[in-house]
């Protein structure tokens, strides 16, 4: 069986300082091993797709992630939820990671899991890798001032409004993406005049007043950034904010 690729696997919401720490870790192993290095990733959460309420759940949409992931240089694939829900460990193991994505080791976190209702955890994947005498690594969660950083403390900050210790988190500045969409015109008759992002329902928005960069193609303005509660429901019946931007 041909072996090319030393995978890591995982949903990497948010492409954080602790995701890119997993990846040069994988790009070392990967090169020891004279392989490639691959990253697997759902393009959303499965906790996402699986939750009744799977409003603001997310620090990166699938067209983001894609993006910041090749900006990382790390080789990415998205992988197809529906397909490996209900597959189990062992069959994802064997068809998925060695027969279909070539696999010659394998990089984890500490609390990772495949299959159906995650079957195949640490204890699994050791034992597989071993028989098929395959590197098999856990990585340890990248901490920071003695803190676990992860997509879920991420999410709690920006909950709590911190948009500071987020980008810290982050590595980056958050950042939003949408369509345009129409509004009242309100802010044109107070003279200031905004765009309505539409964002979509899963995106995580922290209300406030932001300082903002705005790309608009491949231009750079300035701008502030409002993030409030609408008067309106969606179609879920849930109360999403309103984003308004103001570009200078």
């Amino acid at each position: 069986m041909k072996r090319k690729h030393f995978i890591t696997i995982g949903t990497f919401d948010g492409v954080h300082t602790g995701h890119r720490h997993l990846f040069s870790h994988l790009e070392t192993l990967a090169a020891g091993a004279l392989l490639k290095p691959l990253a697997l990733y759902f393009p959303l959460p499965p906790k996402t797709l699986l939750s009744e309420h799977p409003e603001m759940s997310v620090l990166t949409l699938p067209k983001e992630k894609k993006r910041l992931l090749k900006a990382a240089g790390l080789p990415a694939e998205a992988l197809d939820f529906k397909v490996c829900r209900d597959m189990p460990a062992q069959n994802f193991f064997g068809q998925t990671l060695l027969e279909k994505y070539q696999m010659g080791g394998i990089l984890v976190g500490p609390d990772f899991a495949l299959g159906k209702n995650r079957q195949g955890g640490i204890d699994f994947l050791r034992a597989e890798c071993a028989k098929y005498k395959i590197p098999f690594s856990v990585a340890d969660f990248y901490r920071a001032g003695g803190e676990k950083i992860s997509s879920s403390l991420i999410r709690k900050v920006l909950a709590q409004g911190d948009i500071r210790l987020a980008n810290t988190l982050l590595g980056r500045p958050y950042e939003l993406s949408g369509v345009v969409v129409k509004g009242h015109k309100l802010g044109r008759k107070l003279g200031f005049p905004t765009a309505n992002l539409d964002t979509g329902i899963y995106k995580i928005l922290p209300l406030g007043v932001f300082a903002v960069k705005v790309r608009v193609g491949r231009t750079l303005y300035d701008g502030f950034c409002n993030i409030g509660f609408r008067p309106t429901v969606n179609t879920l019946h849930t109360v999403l904010p309103l984003v308004e931007v103001n570009i200078f």
